[in-house]
């Protein structure tokens, strides 16, 4: 089971039209990106995740009155594929300009800082440095680090590495100038190449939300939006984080 909570959510008192319109079949089908260890820190001997992002959708099946059902997939890509297929009804993933064609995104519930790291002996010193003609960037496909950088590189190219593969062993094999990824990570990996570095400063904040699918009435999103408000202002989304001892991941910006 998901590790218990602390602070409770205020109860918002949900209307029939948002439950119907969160929670269609009377439970609430929660799409949960396992590859984020920030945000899933385990596996339950029953199967359930534990951390951050289960807490969230235990936490508004909670408020919705109906149980919780998790839906996991290996990696951001897959839910947000899902999401036209009316296999979940809330997706926790990066809120994302191209996700948003077809998932209605809540406010960050939590933000992670993505980064690079270079090799050993790289002359790349910033963020800055790294989008410069002939340098080359490897980058986990569809992650929504990767998102941000496909829209906004202007100089270096782009090496996108399909799952299961993975980017570090494509980045090291190939002799690439920098891995992104999220600085949590990058800080695990550096620590097994000797002199390699994570750069400080970052190139964008990931946006962790709650999603929804377009389709649904928008009395889901309005609900949805103020749960996820309220769960930062209650001390809920900071529990959950310190319960689950993460580092690297913080309580997003109120709005």
């Amino acid at each position: 089971m998901p590790a218990a909570r602390v602070t409770a959510v205020q109860h918002l008192n949900p209307s029939q039209a948002a439950i119907a319109a969160i929670a269609p079949t009377g439970t609430l089908r929660a799409g949960i990106n396992l590859s984020n260890f920030l945000l899933v820190t385990s596996i339950a001997t029953d199967g359930t995740p534990v951390g951050v992002s289960p807490d969230m959708a235990s936490a508004l099946g909670d408020q919705l009155g109906v149980g919780v059902e998790y839906l996991t997939y290996p990696n951001p890509g897959d839910v947000a594929d899902a999401a036209t297929e009316d296999e979940w009804d809330i997706g926790n993933i990066g809120a994302e300009p191209v996700r948003a064609q077809f998932i209605n995104f809540t406010g960050a519930y939590a933000e992670i800082e993505s980064t690079y790291l270079v090799p050993a002996g790289s002359p790349i010193e910033t963020v800055e440095d790294v989008d410069r003609p002939g340098h080359t960037i490897c980058v986990k496909a569809r992650a929504a680090y990767g998102l941000w950088l496909e829209r906004n590189l202007k100089h270096a190219e782009l090496v996108q590495v399909e799952s299961p593969a993975s980017p570090l062993d494509v980045f090291l094999e190939r002799g690439l100038d920098a891995l992104a990824g999220l600085r949590p990570g990058l800080m695990s990996e550096v620590e097994k190449l000797p002199g390699a570095r994570v750069l400080s400063g970052r190139f964008s904040v990931v946006q962790q939300a709650i999603g929804t699918p377009r389709d649904r009435h928008p009395a889901g999103l309005d609900f949805l939006i103020r749960f996820v408000e309220e769960a930062k202002i209650s001390g809920f989304v900071s529990d959950s984080i310190g319960r689950h001892g993460v580092t690297g991941l913080s309580v997003g910006g109120l709005t």
